[in-house]
């Protein structure tokens, strides 16, 4: 029982779990079509205008908007709250919002390494990224396994992140 005047911020793993189902989807997206075209040699404006790089650059501002905006904030999580979340019963727990918002930059940091890489010209560097990010969404949509929350546990517990 919470005995604070202070409101919980806890959230509903649920939500995160939604918005990696989301997100794993748009991923795969991505890694098809970065498979299907190759960055361009030579122009970086060409390179930037194909449909991989665009649709990895919005999962990237997607992942930088519950980064820095927190994940109580994310589209995915407005969505879950106002169509998901009222047609299912309690969650059996909450959690805290730390975790997943890492998960967040953890996201946001592989998937600008693929669009470096991408206007860098690194043939398959936009679909390894996108792979590599591809996988900790599946894990965590499907098996409700958050890579980015366990990194952010073992940081915590090696004393280099401080536990709110």
């Amino acid at each position: 029982m919470n005995t604070s005047s202070k409101p919980s911020k806890d959230i509903d793993p649920r939500g995160p779990r939604f918005g990696a189902g989301i997100t794993a989807v748009l991923l795969l997206i991505t890694i098809v079509l970065g498979l299907v075209e190759l960055p361009l040699p030579g122009d970086i404006l060409a390179r930037a205008g194909q449909g991989s790089f665009l649709q990895l650059a919005v999962i990237t501002a997607i992942f930088a908007w519950g980064t820095f905006a927190g994940i109580s904030r994310h589209p995915w999580g407005f969505l879950f709250k106002k169509l998901v979340r009222p047609r299912l019963s309690p969650p059996a727990f909450m959690e805290a919002p730390e975790p997943p918002t890492f998960a967040q930059l953890v996201g946001l940091l592989v998937t600008g390494v693929g669009i470096v890489l991408h206007l860098a010209g690194v043939p398959y560097g936009l679909v390894a990224a996108a792979s590599a990010a591809f996988i900790a969404a599946f894990l965590n949509s499907v098996f409700g396994l958050c890579l980015g929350c366990e990194l952010y546990a073992l940081l915590v517990r090696a004393r280099l992140v401080r536990s709110t």
